[in-house]
């Protein structure tokens, strides 16, 4: 079964942002939609081992912001590829306060606040279903999963539902400095960089925040 075929269902990005107590913590999805119109009710999926999700069962509070195709893309790094058990997302953004739940600041396609009302398992995920309680609208288009993956050049982490883990290639020399555009691939997120000769001793992953030594040549 060919399961890249499931690559063409549509799909956005999303930060959710909830409260662990006092702390906000968030991550990124990218399963939302819409159950119902009267009094809508929506629903996400999310893994089990994510934190946030934890979060989201004691406090039932959370919010949705929508990704924007401008929307700063180290957002989806942080909140894609750390775990709030042990990373403050926030620190380097800062976040507002709707409907009494955390929202990243930045620049986003509009902001929903929801009230879970259900949690449906699905073995390794979990359905949330919940209430929407309050929107703010933006201006931003928002970003969609395809233009993730071809624009950006970002890959699903693993707790995401659409994740596909990539065949390891065999190991081979490594190449020697050149001159010339040489293309770089990130091996945590997925994001590729071309540059002059070698990436600088400095360069860290605008996505991810990895240094230069989770770079491979391509």
């Amino acid at each position: 079964m060919d399961i890249t075929v499931l690559f063409k269902l549509t799909y956005g990005l999303y930060v959710v942002g909830a409260y662990d107590g006092l702390r906000p913590v968030g991550c990124i999805i990218n399963t939302c939609f819409q159950v119902t119109s009267q009094n809508p009710i929506l629903a996400i999926s999310m893994n089990k081992n994510n934190y946030t999700l934890k979060a989201i069962k004691e406090s039932r509070r959370f919010s949705l912001s929508v990704i924007a195709e401008d929307t700063d893309p180290s957002i989806i790094g942080t909140f894609g590829f750390q775990s709030s058990r042990d990373a403050d997302k926030y620190a380097n953004y800062g976040y507002r306060i709707f409907g009494e739940a955390p929202c990243v600041n930045g620049k986003f396609a509009g902001r929903l606040i929801l009230d879970a009302i259900n949690f449906v398992d699905n073995e390794t995920h979990i359905v949330v279903l919940a209430r929407l309680v309050d929107t703010v609208k933006g201006n931003e288009t928002p970003m969609t999963y395809d233009y993730y993956h071809r624009v950006v050049k970002g890959k699903a982490p693993k707790n995401a539902p659409t994740y596909v883990a990539e065949e390891e290639k065999p190991k081979t020399e490594e190449k020697p400095a050149a001159t010339g555009k040489n293309k770089y691939k990130c091996q945590i997120c997925g994001y590729e960089v071309e540059v002059d000769g070698e990436l600088p001793d400095d360069f860290k992953c605008p996505l991810c925040k990895q240094p230069k030594d989770k770079f491979s040549r391509t």
